[in-house]
């Protein structure tokens, strides 16, 4: 069968096929386990010493209600219901459904509808799902959604997700107990007697590959013997949660590549969609494109470049018009918001600044910030131009709320209380919208950047016995493995201390506000110091000390004021579940504090904040500082 005979499906007692002359996926009956993928004249690029459920699909973590915590039981989203919606020469469909009742208590509470899609011509296929909860049914928390592919260990072992993140990779065989030693948490795994010598020494942890939403658009492997590419795209970040930055999982070591739709990764709790009975729920998950090329007698490294073509070909083609289902809406039927979006903060220009580079999103209604906690609906984002103009494009009819940030600026913004109503081709201009940033006064002092990032802080070089090669002289030097153990190499026994006009923050502030591990294997809280000096002080008025944090896990920061031994004038309580500090991540969830400090507790001259990370029960609590301010009084010039 060639290309041009179109799409054919064969349908057998378990299995189902579906080819185009190009490639040919066969699916388990009526399960919907990806079983086969075909191409290029080998019979699967799936992973055949495994089991025909453990290749490809789709699966959940979920957990009953009121579950604490980020994990529950693992399922593989099993079908029960088959059938074809769509057989032509230019389209196949196929539907893998299953539903929920009191006898499948064992199961997830709910109803979930596979589907697969081949095109005439194209080289791959689509999957989404439809996924619902239905008010008599039991609630959940849903952990984790996601797609896997498990690819064959003898072909594939070059992964690529980025320009700057490619490589050869070590085999799965390597992580087992004799040839790898499991480091501080299970996830990372020293190879201490690896097949290839090559990567002995090195750490292997599949969070290293982990990526911000608005990056994760193409991620893959290649086979350099076969030259062939296995690929994962996805064309939109609607059906994400948590927003353009939300971090989620790419490429690890198996091969294994996947497409997560919801995940509490460098989030914690706060992005598990949680369910009550009683609560209707519809969403659908992607489609995503699982793309494969090869390269014959060429670079088979050019098919990486092929790919990112394909993946802009993909996201051009967004809305996508070929889904079957009614629950994923066309371009026609969405709508369009535009505007411009300017700074205005006087304090630091006399006119108005464009808000050059924002990110402008809408999302379900709710609180300023509130995007980043968002897990139930869906999201649209988009980044504006140099002069702050955005147009945000083909949104799901709806309600929502529009939401934005502005690089190099502190805080959140959102659109005053406004409901904007997505219909059908609609096309919302909303003018020139202004931020105002937060500010009481003037800056006397500030540290770092408000990139909602701590990546502009000191980031040390890695524990020799614990290197990841991909990552030594690379810009994301911060996905090292160990390097909260640094900070007390560097401060074995005195904190660390930082001067306002003579230190500087690319140097001299640790990435991180972690614990320290003490000689017993305890681990103490650290207290931080900012030196700084005041020329004045109007005592009887009030100054702001603004705490933006990239990161919080399981932490609780307090600030003192020139004496610590004082009772704090700030304590966060305990927060953050984000584990960004052990998961190589440099920002997870952000928050953002203002401090009152009144001028009575200031001294003209010398004067010292005192900033405890106090939580110290483990060795991966701790804080990453995004940006720190300290405002004078408004009325002082």
């Amino acid at each position: 069968m060639s290309s041009d005979d179109g799409v054919k499906l064969v349908i057998q007692d378990r299995h189902v096929t579906m080819d185009n002359g190009i490639l040919q996926v066969t699916i388990s009956k009526p399960k919907g386990m990806v079983t086969g993928v075909s191409y290029n004249g080998i019979d699967n690029l799936l992973e055949i010493r495994n089991d025909e459920t453990n290749r490809g699909y789709w699966d959940v973590v979920w957990s009953p209600p009121g579950s604490s915590g980020t994990t529950g039981t693992f399922e593989r989203i099993k079908g029960t219901e088959f059938s074809v919606l769509v057989e032509t020469e230019d389209q196949v469909e196929l539907s893998f459904s299953r539903t929920w009742d009191a006898s499948h208590r064992n199961l997830a509470p709910l109803g979930v509808d596979k589907r697969f899609v081949m095109l005439r011509g194209s080289s791959g296929f689509y999957s989404y799902a439809i996924f619902k909860h239905l008010e008599e049914w039991p609630g959940l928390n849903l952990d984790e959604t996601r797609i896997a592919f498990k690819l064959r260990k003898d072909m594939f072992h070059y992964m690529a997700m980025a320009d700057n993140r490619q490589r050869f990779m070590p085999l799965p065989d390597d992580r087992l107990p004799h040839r790898g030693v499991p480091l501080a948490y299970p996830e990372a795994v020293l190879l201490v007697d690896p097949l290839e010598p090559e990567f002995k020494g090195e750490v292997d942890d599949k969070y290293q590959y982990s990526c911000e939403n608005k990056d994760l658009r193409v991620h893959g492997w290649i086979s350099t013997d076969q030259s062939v590419g296995f690929w994962q795209i996805t064309a939109s970040d609607e059906f994400r949660t948590g927003g353009p930055v939300k971090q989620n999982l790419t490429s690890h070591v198996g091969p294994i590549t996947l497409a997560m739709f919801v995940s509490a990764h460098y989030a914690g709790s706060d992005l598990v969609p949680k369910f009550q009975q009683g609560e209707f729920w519809k969403k659908v998950y992607g489609p995503v494109f699982i793309y494969l090329n090869k390269n014959d007698g060429l670079d088979p490294l050019a098919l990486w470049n092929d790919a990112k073509t394909q993946m802009s070909i993909e996201v051009e083609s967004w809305p996508y018009n070929f889904p079957a289902s009614e629950d994923f809406p066309s371009k026609d039927l969405r709508g369009n918001v535009f505007g411009r979006l300017i700074v205005r903060d006087t304090y630091i220009s006399e006119t108005d600044l464009s808000a050059k580079g924002a990110y402008v999103g809408v999302a379900s209604p709710g609180d300023v910030g509130s995007w980043q906690r968002e897990c139930k609906d869906y999201q649209f984002w988009t980044q504006a131009d140099e002069n702050g103009y955005f147009s945000i494009n083909n949104i799901r009819a709806g309600d929502y709320n529009l939401y934005g940030w502005v690089p190099s600026i502190l805080g959140d913004y959102k659109y005053d209380d406004h409901i904007i109503d997505i219909t059908a081709g609609c096309n919302i201009d909303l003018g020139e919208l202004v931020y105002e940033p937060p500010r009481k006064g003037p800056t006397l002092w500030d540290i770092g950047i408000p990139s909602r990032s701590a990546a502009e802080f000191y980031v040390p070089d890695p524990n020799p016995k614990y290197i990841n090669k991909l990552f030594i002289n690379h810009p994301d030097r911060f996905r090292q493995y160990g390097l909260w153990e640094r900070y007390a190499e560097l401060y074995p026994d005195a904190d660390l201390v930082y001067t306002v006009g003579e230190s500087d923050y690319a140097k001299d502030w640790f990435f991180a506000h972690v614990t320290r591990k003490m000689d017993d294997k305890t681990y103490e809280g650290t207290t931080w110091q900012i030196r700084f000096n005041l020329d004045e002080v109007t005592y009887d008025e009030t100054y702001t000390l603004r705490l933006a944090l990239a990161s919080a896990a399981q932490a609780e920061l307090q600030v003192r004021v020139n004496d610590p031994s004082m009772e704090a004038v700030f304590t966060s309580g305990l927060i953050g579940g984000d584990n960004a500090i052990a998961r190589h991540g440099i920002h997870g969830l952000y928050w953002l504090y203002a401090v009152e400090i009144l001028g009575n507790k200031l001294n003209e001259g010398e004067n010292t904040i005192y900033l405890t990370q106090a939580s110290s029960t483990g060795p991966f609590q701790g804080i990453m500082y995004d940006y720190i301010r300290f405002e004078a009084p408004s009325d002082i010039i």
